[in-house]
């Protein structure tokens, strides 16, 4: 009998030393930084990893000391399943809570990009690529998409007039990806209808056919000056084209139908092009789809162009045009022009 009470005190003692040790083990855990003083270390969430993962990756990382103790933690806290997707900048001196919090309450680290205004499609997947956003073809695979494009209202074949310029800070992927793509062109998207809220007729969101009509013209705007206040009085000049069914005639829409690999020299033989489908001078009425990304005011022009006699408009060298109403008047100021570029063409040529 004696016996048998000391065995069942020593299992109780024995019992007590346990909890007592798992208890100090935890509390050594959460209270013990990995290192001191530590260092900064950039971390990668990726969408979709399981929370077991995340946390070996951080053991590996000398950022926790025991991934199975973080991932009780996060259970205890209900945390698990809360985790953000992103770069979060840690540090290997700071308590496995603390990484923890950051890791589901702390702000991911955003990357600056700018997208200007008349950017072609590849022109901005190209942007993205180099900024690590978004790989080229995935770029193009997702504003390709049917389902994208219905998804977010585009009355075209791709997204094309819709990726809006701006200024963006966007989480930056490890490994980009169709779905980092994906992200990143929802975005550009979603800002357009954003920004475009307020400038719609009678503020509402055009039909497609409006929209698309809309949207084509302040691309070809865009492309046609640098100069905002010009902006409306050349959406005046096709408004009025289109309005008398003359051709647009915009050498921007022939380079467009080019492509990528238009070489920067813009010939007669392009613009006799009738197989190019945005050959304005060949095709009438407005080509299928925009030609670049407009800025607000762009399309703040083509909403409401200025009403004036205006036909014709050609460079005068400063950034700014001439504009005529009758074709002798276009015909000398074109002559002009021409003179301009010979005489900047000699200055370069002489320029040692």
């Amino acid at each position: 009998m004696n016996t048998f009470i000391r065995l069942f005190f020593l299992g109780i003692f024995l019992a007590l030393c346990a909890c007592a040790f798992v208890g100090y083990d935890a509390w050594r855990f959460l209270h013990t930084p990995p290192a001191t003083p530590g260092e900064e270390q950039l971390f990668d969430v990726e969408s979709g990893t399981s929370f077991g993962k995340i946390a070996e990756q951080l053991e590996k990382k000398g950022l926790v000391t025991d991934a199975k103790k973080l991932v009780l933690l996060a259970r205890y806290k209900k945390w698990d399943s809360r985790l953000q997707s992103g770069r979060f900048q840690l540090h290997s001196g700071w308590l496995p809570e603390h990484i923890l919090d950051q890791l589901v309450n702390g702000q991911p680290m955003l990357y600056r990009v700018t997208l200007r205004e008349g950017l072609t499609w590849w022109e901005v997947a190209r942007v993205l690529e180099q900024a690590g956003f978004a790989h080229t073809d995935d770029f193009r695979a997702v504003i390709f998409d049917p389902e994208f494009l219905r998804h977010y209202g585009i009355p075209f074949y791709n997204a094309e007039g819709f990726l809006y310029p701006d200024t963006y800070l966007l989480k930056k992927p490890e490994n980009p990806d169709l779905a980092a793509a994906r992200a990143v062109a929802g975005r550009l998207v979603d800002t357009f209808w954003q920004k475009t809220a307020r400038i719609w007729p009678d503020g509402k969101t055009p039909n497609a056919r409006e929209l698309r009509k809309l949207v084509i013209l302040a691309s070809i705007v865009e492309k046609e000056s640098a100069v905002s206040e010009e902006l409306p009085r050349i959406a005046g000049v096709y408004a009025k084209r289109l309005s008398i069914n003359m051709p647009l005639q915009a050498d921007p829409t022939v380079i467009y139908g080019l492509g990528p690999k238009f070489d920067g020299n813009l010939r007669r033989v392009h613009l006799e092009d009738p197989n190019n489908l945005y050959n304005t001078y060949k095709i009438p009425g407005l080509p299928p789809g925009p030609i670049c990304s407009p800025g607000l005011s762009a399309l703040k022009a083509a909403v409401a162009p200025e009403e004036h006699a205006y036909l014709y408009f050609v460079a005068k060298g400063d950034g700014g045009h001439v504009f005529s109403t009758k074709l002798n008047d276009h015909n000398r100021a074109v002559r002009q022009w021409v003179q301009i570029q010979r005489e900047q063409q000699r200055q370069k040529e002489n320029t040692p």
